[in-house]
């Protein structure tokens, strides 16, 4: 556990107790400070009453009397498209918001550290997609290479769950539009952009508060190096504000869609050759193709961001690639389920907007199209260009028919449920398809989570077996 410090002897309310709620008060506990709680559900309440919290309702005019800080999830929204009832009772009241994120850069480091021959370093990766598996790479990458590290933020557990880093010890982060908007401290060494495609926009007033958001963990703390795709435009643009030049290394630009040149430091994908440069010089280069848990170009940039990163911690090119071949991929990341007579079954529930399975569906070949669930603005006809690939759509969920009218010549069935479209799909693949779970869509208006809709889709495929 990472104590939070500041706080000792003060009363701080803490809203939303899920796993990062309830870790941030215990965490808040052990620093000294003196939690209360509340949470929309009684399930919550409940939870956070028998290990002991105060629970105190504070939507209510007076609630935070003598409160000296509001902790929120990340789930909850603070602005748009309205604050939560307590939030805005806060602001009425001048208490400051933060999250669990800003307590623990205000809190992970320790005066010991200053006693460590290797300080320990915080990388933090954010983007709209790719942003786990990039994690979970630099994370591997870092574990077979031999240093201590350990996972956390919106993957693996929560931030003041960890343990407090040691001597030469990495804690890599993932990091979510909704937990870098908030945040009060946001000062990682290394900080990562994947790349950016229109989504939460809801939650942020439009792309330009949605990019601001992301923006915020490059801009509020000034990490030492920065890792930007530049394949939108809005990474070109951090990519300019941050360097002071053309030869400035403190920016590695990452890129799958041209080759980087030029004085500074770059690391790019084509072709499914990685290739890092330097001062003009290309200096290490890997084959990509045959490492099968990273298939893809969307996996090919994964792998960019997690290379540089790594570099920039210093480790070699070589020990960077070898353990990239050992990587074994992410759940519902293009995850590899099953082959059975010659057809592939791939679980991409992740991929809940267009633009993650505009990736998917470049990955494969021949595909068997899984899609459908709670459709978001604008539905899927931004894919039109990417379904060339695809035999036959297989269409689930609230927005199957909305999603049937806009595939134009594509063959497609409405299959409303996972179990129709996973038997339909696999009685009529042949070999060398691939049956393609890539929904475009949300999970919510069949499953809690795209996780839960993933292995539904893997215990279909499995039990078929």
């Amino acid at each position: 556990m990472i104590p939070v410090t500041g706080f000792a002897g003060h009363d701080v309310a803490v809203l939303g107790l899920g796993r990062s709620g309830l870790s941030t008060a215990r965490a808040l506990a052990a620093g000294g400070a003196r939690p209360i709680c509340w949470d929309d559900s009684a399930e919550g309440r409940e939870r956070a009453a028998a290990e002991g919290f105060v629970i105190r309702d504070l939507t209510g005019r007076d609630a935070f009397f003598g409160v000296a800080r509001l902790v929120t999830s990340p789930g909850i929204p603070h602005l748009y498209p309205r604050p939560h009832p307590a939030i805005a009772a806060a602001e009425a009241a001048m208490v400051p918001v933060d999250n669990d994120i800003g307590l623990f850069f205000r809190s992970v480091a320790t005066p010991d550290w200053q006693d460590f021959d290797t300080p320990p370093r915080i990388v933090a990766v954010t983007g709209s997609n790719g942003k786990s598996t990039t994690s979970a790479l630099i994370h591997h990458i870092l574990t077979e290479d031999g240093r201590p590290a350990q996972l956390a933020g919106n993957i693996g557990r929560g931030v003041l769950d960890l343990d407090p880093p040691g001597n030469g010890g990495v804690v890599v982060l993932e990091l979510s539009s909704y937990q870098t908007e908030l945040a009060r401290a946001l000062t990682p060494d290394i900080a990562v952009f994947t790349n950016l495609s229109p989504d939460h926009l809801d939650r942020h007033g439009g792309p330009g508060g949605y990019f601001a958001a992301k923006r915020r963990l490059f801009a509020e703390g000034g990490p030492d190096r920065a890792v930007i795709g530049v394949d939108e435009p809005e990474g070109r643009f951090l990519a300019g504000q941050l360097s002071e030049g053309p030869s400035d290394d403190r920016v590695i630009r990452i890129s799958v869609a041209e080759k980087l040149d030029g004085p500074g430091w770059s690391v790019a994908a084509r072709k499914g050759f990685l290739a890092e440069r330097r001062k003009s010089r290309q200096v290490a280069s890997i084959d990509l193709r045959p490492i099968t848990g990273l298939p893809g170009r969307h996996n090919h940039q994964n792998a960019c961001a997690a290379y540089a990163a790594c570099r920039a911690l210093g480790l070699s090119p070589r020990g960077i690639e070898a353990a990239l071949a050992s990587f074994p991929g992410l759940p519902h990341r293009s995850q590899l389920v099953a082959e059975r007579g010659g057809v592939r079954f791939v679980n991409d529930s992740k991929a809940t907007n267009v633009d993650a399975a505009a990736k998917a569906l470049q990955a494969f070949g021949r595909i068997r199209w899984i899609a459908g669930g709670l459709g978001k603005e604008g539905g899927i006809a931004a894919l039109a260009p990417h379904l060339g690939s695809v035999a036959k759509a297989y269409l689930i969920g609230h927005s199957a028919r909305d999603f049937a009218l806009q595939l134009g010549e594509v063959p497609l069935e409405v299959c409303e449920t996972m179990e129709v479209a996973v038997a339909r799909a696999a009685a009529e693949a042949e070999p060398g398809d691939v049956v393609l779970l890539a929904p475009a869509a949300a999970s919510f208006d069949q499953y809690p989570d795209f996780e839960r809709r993933g292995q539904h889709f893997v215990d279909l495929v499995r039990g078929a077996e």
